[in-house]
């Protein structure tokens, strides 16, 4: 529905969605919509494609996938024919290691059925990112930064700067959580994370809106705390 969605700054909107909490996120310019991650499932992805247009009043032309977690990406189907831009090896994972998304999917409670479904169809991304690129949406643009490894070893951040007053808005992706300390699996890269959220705070500054990928919305003071979190817990200097 679209009172799900939270208002973030002119234009700039996000959805926590059912299920994992995972953030989706959503940026209008004049001329397109680049939407940040695509929900859990093929349903979820169709449900915030419909819901998006209704929302903005215009149809999603870009995706950008902060990293290749399942819950993160397995909508992205339901956004074929959109320009999808993820951090550069993201699309090499991403199809080499279908039987490894699924099955992280399937761990985590989803329909053995639906994860498959999810993963077969799955759009691999069209645009590597290396360093920064600018994404033009008309009138305003957005800056993709890989600032990986870190969570994984393609960590995509979505920076949105502020128009007709509003703040600057940072999608982290699950480089930052809000609702419990960030989850370090097999895949991560701890010792680059620390750096990583400094990277996070360059980008955004002090005034920004940092939007995690699991939790409520925080500001630079938490992403700093759980930067020095971060390093205490991998013992990064």
């Amino acid at each position: 529905m679209e009172t799900d969605w939270e208002d973030l700054s002119p234009g700039v909107v996000r959805r926590r969605m059912p299920g994992w909490d995972e953030t989706v996120g959503a940026v209008a310019g004049e001329a397109g919509v680049l939407v940040v991650d695509t929900g859990a499932s093929l349903r979820e992805g169709a449900g915030l494609r419909r819901g998006l247009r209704r929302l903005l009043g215009r149809p999603a032309t870009h995706v950008a996938l902060t990293h290749p977690h399942f819950d993160h990406v397995l909508g992205s189907a339901a956004f074929a024919g959109v320009e999808v831009y993820a951090a550069v090896g993201a699309d090499e994972w991403l199809a080499r290691s279908k039987d490894e998304l699924r099955d992280d999917a399937v761990r985590h409670g989803m329909d053995r059925e639906e994860a498959a479904e999810a993963v077969d169809v799955l759009v691999h991304p069209h645009h590597r990112v290396v360093g920064e690129l600018t994404v033009a949406l008309g009138g305003r643009e957005v800056l993709l930064a890989n600032v990986g490894p870190a969570h994984t070893a393609y960590d995509l951040a979505v920076v949105v700067p502020g128009v007709r007053g509003g703040r600057d808005v940072v999608f982290c992706g699950d480089l930052v959580e809000e609702s419990g300390a960030p989850q370090a699996g097999p895949d991560a890269h701890p010792a680059h994370w620390p750096a990583a959220l400094d990277r996070l705070l360059a980008l955004g500054g002090e005034d920004a809106v940092y939007v995690p990928g699991h939790g409520a919305v925080v500001d630079a003071s938490f992403v700093r705390e759980q930067r020095e979190s971060l390093a205490r817990r991998f013992g990064v200097v």
